[in-house]
């Protein structure tokens, strides 16, 4: 998924809100019991407080770039699958057209089985990289808040209702009954096109170019497998999260003494201000913990770039373009070419 119009700050004030009204409930609990109960010894130096931060700012960054490289290598992945699909189907045309300058119904109808049945592995594709593991966030999940606001057509429709429109009930059988989908429709595919070159159809030279681009396929099916399988090192992303959350709580320690001992220094020319100048640290205090902790956010939300969440890879739309493309390669029925996905709230998926 992607959003496709710029992130506007009200919005990454509403992705944030439930932090944001804790980290001011924070900062107004610490307040009262420095000023009002008197706690005074609730206070740290901005030295060690400062060195913290340091360190939580280069561990973030380094969580951050980490994710980003997960996200655009998968962006890239995806990239290579539109590219060489389309040149895919337009080889399999030309190499007919090459054989057969007229060519025969039979073989417009073999043309359409092989793009239908590479329409079949985009969709298993993009199916088993929805697959939920474990490690991801579950926004199919009845009590997810966030499910409302964007749709993720992998989790409406089933895998079996796509695959029956594209394949041979023959075929549709076989690749269900095997654990890897794509795997299985990728042997068909293969297979289909050694018989193609026995009858002649196809010379043996365009055989080991089709070949190739199956095996470009394959190598990027395993990458993108790859990320999915893998899931971000979590000792690195539960260190950052911790220290995030350490230095959350000792932030306000420092900041309050601060303005408490700027709000003295005021007394002789601003007695009013100077009462409740400590207050004044909340907003301050709220802002230096919010950021940090957007930071952390921004990078666990990249960890995963299929899990369905806004900032995911958007495979649905990707894979809808593709089909889409080689339909119209092979002179498709307009009808009979399927509508690309509306993006929700701005949202691709």
């Amino acid at each position: 998924m992607y959003i496709q119009r710029r992130f506007p700050f009200r919005s990454l004030i509403y992705w944030t809100k439930r932090e944001l009204i804790f980290f001011t409930i924070l900062s107004i609990v610490i307040t009262i019991l420095f000023e009002y109960f008197n706690i005074k010894w609730l206070q740290i130096p901005f030295t060690p407080v400062g060195l913290v931060g340091t360190a939580v700012a280069f561990m973030i960054g380094f969580q951050n770039n980490a994710a980003y490289d997960r996200i655009w290598e998968a962006r890239k992945i995806w990239g290579g699958i539109v590219n060489t699909s389309r040149s895919l189907i337009i080889t399999v045309k030309d190499s007919f057209y090459i054989h057969n300058p007229d060519v025969r119904e039979d073989e417009k109808e073999v043309l359409r089985t092989i793009t239908r049945r590479h329409i079949a592995w985009l969709n298993a594709l993009r199916y088993a990289m929805r697959t939920r593991k474990s490690w991801e966030t579950d926004y199919h999940s009845e009590d997810s808040n966030e499910k409302q606001y964007w749709v993720i057509p992998e989790y409406i429709t089933p895998l079996g209702e796509e695959l029956k429109c594209y394949l041979s009930e023959k075929e549709f059988d076989y690749v269900m009954s095997k654990e890897n989908k794509p795997n299985a429709i990728m042997s068909l595919q293969s297979e289909h096109f050694r018989k193609l070159t026995n009858e002649k159809k196809f010379w043996d030279f365009t055989l080991l170019r089709l070949q190739e681009m199956l095996q470009e396929l394959t190598v990027l099916q395993g990458k993108s497998e790859r990320i999915k399988n893998f899931p971000y090192p979590k000792q690195y992303g539960s260190i950052g999260y911790h220290f995030v959350h350490i230095f959350m709580w000792i932030v306000p320690l420092a900041i309050i003494p601060a303005f408490s001992k700027m709000g003295v220094g005021l007394a002789e020319t601003n007695p009013f201000i100077s009462s409740y100048f400590v207050w004044f640290n909340i907003p301050f205090t709220v802002i230096v913990i919010w950021v940090f902790n957007t930071m952390l956010r921004i990078g666990l939300a990249g960890e995963n770039p299929f899990e369905g969440s806004p900032n995911d890879v958007p495979i649905s739309t990707i894979s809808r373009g593709i089909t889409r493309d080689i339909l119209q390669i092979i002179d498709e029925d307009e009808s009979k070419i399927p509508e690309q996905y509306k993006p929700v709230n701005h949202i691709q998926m």
